[in-house]
């Protein structure tokens, strides 16, 4: 099963890793923001990442979602039965969550790509022991504004990042110089063998054209703190991490 590897990377915000997919915590006293959070099958982990910051379920006051893909909402509903934090991601993304639709790779998408590549069928087989092929949904997500401060712990602003989904979101914190980029920009996958900033392979992209276009969004973002939804922690400014991703 996938390690925890949980990093404070910057006053009141951690960074959790298991290999496979990241989310983060943001603290404001005892209360959290909930950043993603994971497949289904890293309840476990979610949890084990509040309690070595010595929080509880209980104190996540507010969950933001990049996006409604399973890695990134997957513990939801679980954790969910313990808190009444209110779960946010942009408009069109809450029609993803409710699964009235949903832009994603399919699992003949995947079947495809891991007849082709070891690594990827080597991923594939890890991501369906933590739960990639359940069936989650969220009933009532919320929708927040682009560009404007959550009322949470925190205080992500809202970056409209759409490509991989029609309804991606990156999530700014000024304060702190960072942005979770969710699956918008990563830093490495197990499906390929680079390192860096970099989009993700195509075939997981809703609309690769779009993806690679909407990098300007953090190009245009104070900081030099980028979280990805997968890989590690890059630090160096975001316009640096968009030259390096597209030269790729």
């Amino acid at each position: 099963m996938p390690r925890l590897t949980l990093t404070q990377v910057a006053d009141n915000v951690h960074f959790a890793e298991t290999g496979l997919v990241n989310w983060g915590l943001l603290t404001d006293g005892q209360d959290v923001t909930l950043v993603d959070a994971g497949y289904p099958g890293d309840h476990d982990r979610v949890i084990e990442s509040l309690s070595r910051i010595g929080r509880r379920v209980e104190d996540v006051k507010a969950v933001v979602v990049t996006h409604a893909h399973i890695d990134h909402i997957g513990t939801l509903p679980r954790l969910l039965t313990r808190s009444d934090a209110p779960v946010y991601m942009s408009e069109t993304e809450t029609h993803h969550a409710w699964r009235e639709y949903l832009p994603q790779a399919t699992e003949k998408d995947v079947a495809l790509q891991s007849a082709r590549s070891p690594r990827t069928l080597l991923w594939s087989l890890r991501i369906l022991a933590v739960g990639a092929t359940r069936k989650v949904s969220l009933d009532d997500p919320l929708a927040c504004a682009p560009g404007v401060p959550l009322d949470a712990p925190g205080r992500p602003v809202p970056v409209p990042t759409p490509g991989h989904t029609t309804g991606h979101n990156g999530y700014h914190l000024p304060g702190a110089g960072a942005v979770f980029t969710g699956d918008a920009l990563g830093t490495a996958h197990p499906t390929t063998p680079t390192d860096g900033p970099q989009l993700l392979p195509s075939f997981f992209a809703h609309d690769p054209a779009e993806t690679a276009r909407t990098l300007d969004a953090f190009s245009a973002l104070d900081g030099d703190l980028l979280l990805p939804g997968h890989g590690p922690v890059w630090r160096g400014p975001f316009a640096r991490a968009v030259e390096r991703a597209r030269a790729r």
